[in-house]
């Protein structure tokens, strides 16, 4: 807000000195004013009484003779008198007798204050131009010559006399007093306010002048010096500005030195700064080269060492298949384990390494939280088993599912947390809680935390935890190994991902390792588990670890069960057996074979007698380390075991499985134990016998299909849960066979069987034209393994197992990775390479896009090649004839093909041929690089 400025001292000297002035001036002339205005019309009233009483006498005479027209000439001589209007005579009836000059303004109201006529009789009127006096006239008792009026009365009302005086003159008078009391007022205030003035400025060009000087001063100009002032006052202010002007003078010479001594200073400094920046320019320079060569040194040193240590844990597994003596078993088996730590390290340092350069890039995929929490738990339950550690999972009710986000780096994170409180918890329990802190219909803020009982961390060891290369106790990773970042790495995958972590600790209470995230809400992933499908059962559950029993309480009562807990299987074996206490609403028991009360012999033993005597079928509940031979022997339509931690999918199988029979109506017997039927339809042999590899390797029905008619003729005689369909056939195509199958479907009235498209390529345009022509998703190729295992999940809700791959080296397909000491099967999404690489043939590829399946491989590359002579020729023609359809048609189709075979050169070249016809430009040079690199691939592979 911008200052007013400040009223000046003259300003203030009049105004201090005309303001009671003016005040007093205007009172004073309004008081003389108002005495004068009150004394003019008292002179007014004065000199109409004096008219009207002096003609009162004659105006009666005249009317006591009767002879009205003798008082003429005297009330004509009236008429001069000052401020005398008009004259009129009335009879006693107050009758118009005679009137002397113009006609009498109307009169309003009786005058008010009337006392200068009182006691004569007078009435007065008054109006806006004038007053009316009214006097009667009244027969004097003492008449002269009495006789000659002998009918009169004394004091009888003869007549009136009415005189009407103006207020012209009058108000002429009041004006000219009223304009003179101003003049006089104005006058005088401008004297004042000269003599103000003239006194003010002998006290203001002082000030101006010390106000003029100060200034100066300001600008520099410490010469200055001021004379002696009209006043004592500003006499001293005077000196103290001549004072101060001499002390700044001699400070502004110290100061001179002293800049002139710190310019000098601030030179020499400048200069060594300037040395040093080039020293550190260069040192940077070299830092970054340093940096640059070694990440490309870890980068080079992963790859170097996993390939090989991917072929140890290959042929160590393959190894441990054979038969083997049980020493020689125990050698492999410290083999794989060394192997998988070693493997883990080089993953950490990579993983670290690709966060520090920024080159780490998170995906966005739907997936299952329960699965992936439970899939991580599996993974590391050997590890926890081993230590004697309870190992579980809960998360809340109200905690959504499905999910998107990096699945692989979530559960990367959740298994460093685990794995790190595994390591430092030596009894007790790890525990990992889910909840959904905040949710909408969009996105959910999911915090997860990790609880563990173990040693727990001081403040200085936590302030010293998420730092690189840096254990919270050295003594105690040295004993369990690491290298130290997989906290760091967790904290900044975690950040990358918009979230937030941290713990809290007390030494010897162990350690809560807690992370929120952000993540969208996913429907396609959603649990497809049935709700509450077994309602009304009763189950036993037996297990005595606390977090345990509580996580196993909430998976049964979600799918509809009624739980009967026991303490022990000896109370549990009294409910079923005893004839007095005998429960036969009990129709299946979950039992823990840890038990502090009960060997595990002795609860086996119990089991296989509720088995035989078809009392209650079972559920064992083992630990990973944990075997017995009688387990094997339990008959499965009565038993199943599943280990610890429960997985909640293999525990609702289990249960189905064993329930599957009863008889109970309202309740469908449970199908997840059969394994899906699924049409793979593709125009190339090698997809099919790539995609029938893969399904019968998971225990799964292939129905094959070479074009769209054979497809429609397939699903005319069977059922089928799953449709893989290619997108470009011969004939009729993906989104013709989809179209058609759908309208049969809605005539039929069926559900819809979901259909998930083949493509090689396919623009982002295309990917939603496919959902529209009424497709449910779509893969890109090459598919692997694990991908279809997680499609066959999502759209039949049906669990495959999982299919054993062999070893690879790092690249393309499914990534081996080894935490906890075991091997891993991690999805890797489809490599669309933006740059063609210089390879022509690439058998180690192959391999890996065949699974590790060496005969496979060979089988692919084969009717690869054998189908290259006719594609090139088509090629040729479709390009001669500039037919950009059937360009399209050929190229897509080969690329389709080179996917599943280690040709990169082939399919980066088709990959642009393809993308360029897509968008309708100009792609002979990418069509006539095809074949090149067709004429190139056949040349090497004759070698």
């Amino acid at each position: 807000m911008k200052r007013q400025p400040a009223m000046g001292i003259k300003a203030r000297l009049l105004l201090m000195t005309l303001l009671p002035t003016a005040l007093m001036a205007l009172v004073m002339g309004g008081y003389f004013s108002w005495q004068q205005l009150r004394e003019t019309e008292q002179q007014l009233l004065q000199r109409g009484l004096m008219t009207v009483e002096h003609l009162q006498q004659p105006a009666a005479s005249a009317l006591l003779a009767n002879e009205p027209g003798r008082i003429g000439p005297t009330l004509n001589a009236a008429l001069n008198y000052t401020d005398v209007r008009s004259l009129a005579i009335y009879d006693a009836g107050m009758n118009l007798l005679d009137r002397w000059g113009p006609r009498m303004h109307p009169a309003e109201s009786p005058l008010d204050d009337i006392s200068l006529a009182a006691g004569t009789g007078v009435q007065i009127y008054r109006g806006d131009h004038s007053r009316r006096f009214i006097m009667p006239l009244l027969a004097s008792p003492d008449l002269p010559h009495r006789q000659n009026y002998p009918g009169v009365e004394p004091d009888a009302l003869l007549g009136w006399v009415e005189v009407e005086i103006s207020h012209g003159n009058t108000r002429l008078r009041q004006y000219q007093g009223v304009l003179a009391t101003l003049v006089i007022i104005i006058l005088g205030l401008a004297l004042t306010a000269g003599v103000v003035s003239l006194l003010g400025r002998r006290i203001t060009q002082p000030i101006q002048r010390l106000n003029a000087a100060i200034n100066r001063i300001s600008q520099g100009d410490f010469d200055v010096r001021l004379d002696e002032q009209a006043s004592r006052e500003l006499d001293d202010l005077a000196t103290g500005i001549n004072n101060m002007a001499q002390t700044m003078r001699s400070a502004q010479g110290e100061l001179q030195q002293n800049i002139e001594q710190a310019t000098e200073d601030l030179r020499q400094t400048l200069e060594t700064i300037e040395i040093q920046n080039i020293e550190l320019d260069l040192a940077r320079k070299t830092a970054q080269e340093a940096s640059r060569i070694k990440s490309e040194f870890l980068a080079n040193m992963s790859h170097e060492l996993r390939t090989p240590l991917n072929s140890i844990l290959g042929f160590t597994t393959l190894l441990q298949r054979s038969e083997l003596s049980g020493r020689q078993h125990e050698y492999l088996t410290t083999i794989g384990k060394s192997a998988d730590s070693l493997l883990a390290i080089i993953n950490e340092i990579l993983d670290f390494s690709k966060i520090e350069a920024g080159k780490l890039v998170l995906e966005n995929l739907p997936f299952n939280l329960r699965d992936l929490i439970d899939e991580t738990l599996t993974m590391l339950a050997p590890t926890a088993h081993d230590k004697g550690l309870e190992l579980v999972s809960i998360i809340y009710r109200d905690t959504p599912l499905g999910l998107s986000g990096d699945p692989m780096r979530l559960k990367q994170i959740l298994a460093n947390l685990i794995s790190n409180a595994i390591k430092f918890s030596h009894e007790g329990s790890v525990s990992v809680r889910v909840m959904a802190e905040q949710q909408d219909v969009d996105q959910v803020l999911l915090r997860i935390s990790v609880n563990d009982t173990g040693v727990g961390l001081s403040p200085t060891q936590q302030k010293a935890l998420f730092k690189a290369f840096s254990q919270a106790d050295n003594s105690i990773s040295r004993q369990a190994g690491g290298t130290g970042l997989g906290l760091v790495i967790s904290k900044r995958l975690v950040e990358q991902m918009q979230g937030e972590i941290g713990l809290r600790s007390q030494p010897g209470e162990g350690s809560e390792f807690w992370l929120t995230l952000r993540l969208k809400r996913s429907l396609h992933d959603e649990d497809e588990l049935p709700e509450r499908s077994l309602l009304g059962v009763r189950v036993a559950l037996v297990e005595p670890q606390l977090l345990s029993r509580q996580m196993l309480m909430q998976s049964l009562e979600n799918i509809g069960l009624s739980v009967r807990m026991f303490d022990t299987p000896r109370e549990l074996h009294e409910a079923l057996t005893s004839p007095g206490q005998r429960d036969d609403s009990l129709q299946l028991a979950l039992v823990s074979t840890r038990n502090p009360q009960t060997a595990p012999g002795e609860t086996l033993e119990m089991v296989r007698q509720w088995a035989e005597l078809n009392i209650c079928k079972s559920i064992i509940l083992t630990d990973t380390t944990e075997h017995y031979p009688l387990l094997d022997r339990l008959p499965r339509s009565m038993c199943q075991s599943l280990s610890k931690p429960v997985n909640t999918r293999k525990l609702y199988r289990a249960m189905a499985h064993l329930l599957s029979d009863r008889s109970e109506p309202n309740h469908r017997s449970s199908p997840p134990m059969l394994m899906p039927r699924v049409l793979c339809v593709d125009d190339q042999p090698a997809n099919l016998r790539l995609l029938e590899a893969f399904l019968q390797d998971m225990g799964v029905t292939a129905l094959l299909a070479h074009s769209g008619e054979e497809a429609l003729d397939i699903l005319t005689e069977q059922a089928v849960d799953l449709i893989f369909m290619d997108v470009q056939m011969p004939g009729m195509d993906g989104r013709q066979v989809t179209a058609e199958l759908r309208l049969r479907e809605d005539i039929a009235g069926f559900d819809p069987v979901p259909i998930v498209a083949l493509t090689a390529h396919a623009l982002e345009s295309e990917r939603r034209q496919l959902m529209q022509c009424g497709m449910s998703d779509y893969l890109s190729k090459p598919i692997t393994s694990e991908q279809l295992r997680q499609t066959l999940i999502k759209w039949t809700g049906m669990l495959p197992h999982a299919v054993e791959l062999s070893p690879r080296p790092d690249g393309p397909g499914p990534a081996l990775g080894a935490i906890g000491g075991r091997v891993v099967i991690e999805p890797a999404p489809p490599v669309e390479p933006a740059v063609p690489r210089t390879d022509i043939l690439d058998h180690e590829e192959g391999l890996r896009l065949a699974a590790g399946k060496a005969d496979l491989a060979d089988d692919m590359l084969k009717i690869l090649l054998d189908g290259l002579p006719a594609e090139r020729e088509r090629i040729r023609e479709a390009l001669e004839r500039g037919d950009r359809a059937g360009l399209l048609e050929v190229i897509h189709k080969l690329h389709g093909a080179t996917r599943y075979c280690g040709v990169p050169q082939l399919r980066a070249r088709c990959l642009a041929a393809e993308t360029r016809l897509k968008q309708g430009e100009d792609s002979q040079t990418e069509v006539r690089g095809v074949l090149e690199a067709i004429d190139t691939l056949l040349e090497v592979s004759l070698v």
